[in-house]
């Protein structure tokens, strides 16, 4: 049986002044699960499209059961070469949309592409106005999100925000695994990154930390990480907005925690966690020991990633 994973189908091309809006969440019929999505934006059916109310930008719904499932930082590779008149974001009605009543999924097509970012469904119409009409840009969001990965929500700031100012050199894409991945991105200190693997309970031949936990040993408050670890410099400088578009659509990876400057000169060792799901690019900051226990409560959907954000001048649970 041949076992190559079917292609994601290319996204249709957006018309000039067209946003195009994303269902990824289907039933088992084949029918799109919009949520209450539709109705919270106000639109008015033209041509196929949706008129915003009193805004400039048109929303084209997009319904394929071949975009399944589609992670956020997957969507740039489908968006077809525009030249000067590519998209600058795309709307995404996915699973927190349709299940959750959460606001729809902005992903950035322009300045660091497949990041995301939530917005409120009423507000959708202004922010694409103004994103659109340059008075607002991809990074004033992210600077202004909560820790739930909403811009402007109400459930405080991120004690560490993602940074938005990466070089802009290219990374080659991470490798493709459903469990998650430990990224190296600081090379300055050798025996910190030795030391890092031991803790988390040393590298097997193949490079897996953690692959073989002792269960009758295990400590629940800080459940061991499974984990590939990935050791290339081509990955140096590597930032959590950057990660999304780098992990093949092929597996549903976990996480990808990034082992950075932070990691080697602050007590715990913490890594820098990515959410890949709710908030590509959303950044967690976590003593390396509770790592294993995010990877494991989102496996078994008992937490959201959100949950394991540190909120600034709040002091984290897992401190208490």
């Amino acid at each position: 049986m041949d076992s190559t994973p079917t292609p994601l189908p290319p996204l249709p091309r957006a018309k000039p002044g067209e946003v195009l809006l994303l269902c990824t969440c289907y039933e088992d019929d084949g029918r799109a699960r919009w949520g209450g999505l539709l109705g919270e934006i106000d639109g008015r059916p033209e041509d196929g499209a949706l008129v915003l109310d009193g805004r400039r930008t048109l929303l084209r719904p997009v319904e394929g059961t071949g975009w399944s499932y589609l992670r956020g930082g997957s969507v740039p590779a489908l968006v077809p070469d525009g030249g000067d008149t590519a998209p600058k974001v795309l709307v995404m009605a996915d699973i927190p949309v349709a299940y959750g009543g959460d606001g729809p999924l902005l992903v950035d097509l322009a300045e660091i592409p497949g990041r995301g970012v939530r917005v409120p469904s009423s507000r959708l119409g202004v922010i694409l106005d103004q994103l659109l009409g340059e008075e607002l840009t991809f990074d004033d969001l992210v600077r202004d999100m909560d820790t739930r990965g909403m811009y402007q929500g109400d459930c405080g700031r991120p004690a560490f925000p993602a940074p938005t100012n990466p070089s802009r050199r290219s990374f080659p894409p991470l490798t493709a695994t459903d469990a998650c991945l430990l990224v190296r991105t600081c090379f300055d200190d050798d025996e910190g990154w030795r030391t890092l693997l031991d803790e988390l309970g040393g590298a097997d031949e193949l490079g897996w930390v953690g692959a073989d936990p002792d269960l009758d040993d295990i400590d629940v408050d800080h459940f061991p990480l499974t984990a590939l670890a990935v050791d290339d410099r081509a990955y140096e400088g590597l930032l959590p907005g950057q990660v999304p578009a780098l992990v093949p659509p092929e597996e549903h990876t976990t996480l990808v925690a990034l082992a950075d400057t932070r990691t080697f000169t602050r007590p715990g060792r913490p890594l820098t966690v990515v959410d890949l799901y709710d908030a590509p690019g959303h950044a967690a900051v976590l003593p390396c020991d509770q790592v294993g226990s995010l990877a494991c409560n989102l496996d078994i959907a008992n937490m959201d990633f959100s949950d394991f954000v540190a909120v600034e001048g709040v002091r984290p649970w897992w401190e208490e």
